[in-house]
């Protein structure tokens, strides 16, 4: 991860600071403390030029914060803002000031490709920002961008690393955030209309000066060798992020793979985005897909509260397999990050209107949580370790997952086609356990089908780069099926979807093997259609497991 590096060069009262993008990047802010006035420019090299003259340097000190004002915002709705907002932040970053936006004001922001590093507390309170992404310069450009002032490094001595090792044998400064790699293993070689030959295996995870691993995020493979390995030391303070409406104006980009992500990339540990609210205007028959409102990644303790989020329109293209697919688009985005909750979260559309695809789409992460949640989704693409979803209602999309360790799910309604969905695409692999509790369970959101609990797909022939798992224990306590609008000839909800019709006997043979469930506990599960609770359509397929009910 890149990281804000600050070079201070005290010559004529300048300072140069070397700004590291996300994207390889870089760009100079240059601040000058002279006496004519406090003015912002930028140069024909794109160099961010901010003068604060001494007076108002004494003032902003004594205030302890700037306002966008001061750096000469319009906050009009029409003239371009973002240079203004970079350079406050930019100056209350060197300074330790927080930042402000001005009450009531509307700041636009266009294409350009400038990004605003908040480093310090923000409040946005109630001021707007439009974002117009109808011409931009750099898709990639992220507006804001939530860093660490700290310097990551590569930890010494360490060549290999095993699953669940306590301890990586060597000593840091402070608690730090490790991210290893071993480019020489594939994993995640997904199987379908997105089809590819995988990521290099890598894996994210907290450990403490001493070396001892957070075992609440543990190491989840054998590292035989390492071919990357980084360590960021872990902020101890926390950044607070607060208020704000923000609208986005949809980019009319061609629809193909082109992510925009033109929001904020959350870089640093210890955040909290508190009360903001984002918006999405200007959709129409086609469009470039997002990679998240808020980008979360290479980070961890990062919580999202009281936060109203927009869902994306679903557009097409022609996927890896030269047939159609629809492209996911996001608000949340959550890769290679620990401990991340969203907690009394909502969106502006109808989390059941399936014209726009899920919410949060996730990779290589740990420790995430719903709480208290209206959203449209949960998904976790490439792995994630331990989820929770708890007091909370999710729409058309569902619970969407693979990963490893315990999924719970409690006090919440799911209105997706299955209670919980195993991605086929990643070899429908959970490996760890399931615990559902005091839960309602709308399939399809009341439309009529023939409702499972547990969805996937599965047929042996495929190396995903590793064994795949059903969950080991499946735990279900309290649940409530309304399956009372379903099809003619329905025989009752089933635990388990008929994840490989092909396998009906023991004639089929799985070149890859699919590890079953051993155990499943069922404690007052009711329906509302008054049918009994079926094992699957397949009853081979899951002959051996043990289903004990209470």
């Amino acid at each position: 991860m890149k990281n804000i590096l600050l070079l201070f060069f005290l010559i004529s009262g300048t300072i140069i600071i070397v700004q590291g993008q996300p994207n390889g990047q870089s760009e100079k802010v240059v601040i000058t403390s002279k006496k004519n006035k406090t003015q912002v420019r930028t140069n024909k090299n794109g160099e961010l030029l901010i003068n604060v003259t001494p007076n108002d340097a004494l003032k902003f000190k004594a205030d302890g914060l700037v306002r966008y004002s001061d750096f000469g915002a319009r906050g009009d709705g029409k003239t371009d803002d973002i240079d203004a907002i970079a350079a406050a932040h930019a100056y209350a970053n060197q300074h330790g000031l927080s930042v402000k936006a001005n009450e009531g004001a509307t700041y636009y922001i266009g294409g350009k490709a400038q990004t605003a590093v908040i480093q310090t507390d923000t409040d946005f309170g109630t001021a707007a920002f439009i974002i117009d992404d109808t011409d931009v310069e750099d898709r990639r450009e992220n507006v804001f961008l939530v860093s660490s002032a700290k310097q990551s490094f590569k930890p010494e001595g360490i060549t290999s690393l095993k699953k669940n090792q306590k301890n990586i044998e060597t000593s840091l400064p402070g608690k730090s955030l490790i991210t290893v790699t071993d480019s020489d293993v594939r994993r995640y070689i997904r199987y379908g209309l997105n089809q590819n030959n995988g990521s290099p295996q890598t894996d994210i995870f907290v450990v403490d000066k001493n070396g001892n691993v957070d075992m609440n995020a543990p190491i989840i493979w054998d590292f035989n060798q390492i071919t990357e390995i980084t360590a960021l030391p872990i902020d101890e303070t926390t950044l607070t992020i607060s208020g704000g409406r923000f609208t986005t104006i949809a980019n009319q980009a061609e629809s193909k793979y082109n992510y925009h992500n033109r929001g904020f990339a959350i870089r640093r540990s210890n955040v909290i985005v508190d009360g903001l609210e984002h918006y999405v205007t200007g959709e129409g028959d086609h469009g470039a897909p997002y990679g998240g409102f808020f980008n979360i990644r290479d980070c961890s303790y990062v919580t999202v509260q009281n936060t109203l989020l927009t869902g994306h329109k679903t557009y097409r293209t022609i996927g890896a397999a030269g047939k159609p697919v629809s492209m996911g688009s996001y608000d949340i985005t959550v890769n290679r990050a620990l401990n991340v909750s969203f907690v009394n979260c909502t969106q502006t559309n109808d989390i059941n209107d399936r014209t726009y695809w899920g919410i949060l789409g996730s990779n290589y992460s740990k420790n995430l949580v719903y709480d208290k949640c209206t959203l449209s989704r949960f998904d976790a693409h490439m792995g994630v370790a331990n989820a929770t979803i708890k007091n909370s209602t999710l729409g058309h999309m569902g619970i969407n997952a693979i990963g490893f360790g315990t999924f719970t799910v409690e006090n919440s309604t799911i209105r997706g086609r299955s209670l919980v969905n195993l991605r086929s695409d990643y070899g429908s692999t959970w490996r760890g356990k399931f615990i559902i509790r005091d839960c309602i369970f709308v399939p399809a959101g009341g439309r009529p089908i023939s409702a499972n609990l547990i969805n996937g797909r599965y047929s042996g022939q495929h190396n995903f780069g590793y064994t795949s798992y059903m969950p080991e224990q499946i735990i279900i306590e309290n649940l409530h099926i309304d399956d009372s609008n379903h099809p003619e000839n329905y025989k009752g909800p089933a635990i388990f979807a008929n994840i490989n019709p092909d396998m009906t006997d023991d004639s089929y043979v799985e070149k890859f093997p699919y590890i079953i469930t051993k155990e499943v506990i069922l404690k007052n599960v009711t329906t509302a259609s008054g049918k009994d609770l079926r094992i699957s359509d397949n009853p081979f397929m899951f002959r051996n497991v043990e289903v004990t009910t209470d």
